[in-house]
């Protein structure tokens, strides 16, 4: 029950017409800020006023955007993101190895230069990081974002999205191996000289267990010169290998550590 005099509440209304921000009112009328903003909910439903958040969401502005962070960006959320649109719960979540802080950063700045007026946070949980931003406009962006996992529905781009990934394929490959892939050392044993030695070498990895999006990466590394193979373990087809050594250098030139 609300224990401020109408004297207050009508004060503090009148200065919320005038444009005043609900912090300063809350200071003038020493109320607290979430009883301003409670009282300004309630006055726009008295008049049957619809508030929506302003958005800089470029599909639904015009407004240009950063196509290079987006193409990186759509790479993570491929791999290991996902958006949540509930009427009341709106956000896009990418999923980081909570020890890889450079990556951590680098999806935050990629969220913020997409799109910079959603707030953007990182929620820590044991031996993960979520970073989330939040505006109901990631589904703009994110046309793929449906019930259920992305294995279990199709997933193809857009044509605007294709012309992005087209134009800036090697953030579009750095996003897919940053969430879903990973660079490590081989070895193997080969005969010198009639005495066995250990030899090893580098290689990339790319997992995902979507059919639709493996073909994405694997699509994208044709048009970039990249060799690469199926690597299939136990009956399973999710694993592309990338380990020829000019191929492993190019991609090293390009896609920089996980970290």
């Amino acid at each position: 029950m609300d224990q401020h005099k109408p004297s207050v509440r009508a004060e503090a209304l009148e200065l919320l017409r005038q444009g005043l921000a609900n912090r300063t009112v809350a200071e003038l009328v020493n109320v607290p800020r979430g009883t301003i903003g409670w009282w300004l909910s309630q006055e726009r439903k008295r008049q049957g006023i619809t508030y929506e958040r302003a958005t800089d969401c470029p599909l639904c502005t015009g407004r240009p955007y950063d196509h290079e962070a987006y193409a990186y960006l759509l790479g993570l959320y491929l791999g290991d993101g996902h958006i949540i649109s509930k009427p009341k719960q709106h956000h896009l979540s990418i999923f980081c190895n909570a020890t890889q802080v450079g990556l951590i950063a680098a999806a935050e700045a990629a969220m913020k230069r997409v799109m910079p007026l959603p707030s953007v946070r990182s929620r820590y949980k044991p031996g993960c990081a979520e970073v989330k931003s939040y505006t109901k406009h990631w589904t703009c962006m994110f046309p793929q974002h449906g019930p259920g996992k992305k294995h279990d529905r199709k997933i193809v781009l857009e044509p605007w999205q294709q012309e992005i990934v087209d134009s800036h394929p090697w953030e579009f490959v750095r996003g897919l191996i940053h969430s879903d892939g990973c660079r490590i050392t081989n070895w193997t044993t080969r005969l010198v000289r009639g005495e066995r030695k250990r030899y090893e070498y580098p290689r990339y990895f790319f997992t995902n267990k979507s059919d639709d999006i493996r073909e994405l990466f694997t699509g994208t590394l044709d048009k970039l010169g990249v060799t690469w193979t199926h690597c299939t373990r136990n009956g399973n087809p999710y694993n592309i290998s990338v380990a020829r050594k000019a191929d492993v250098a190019l991609m090293d030139a390009h896609i920089g550590p996980k970290y």
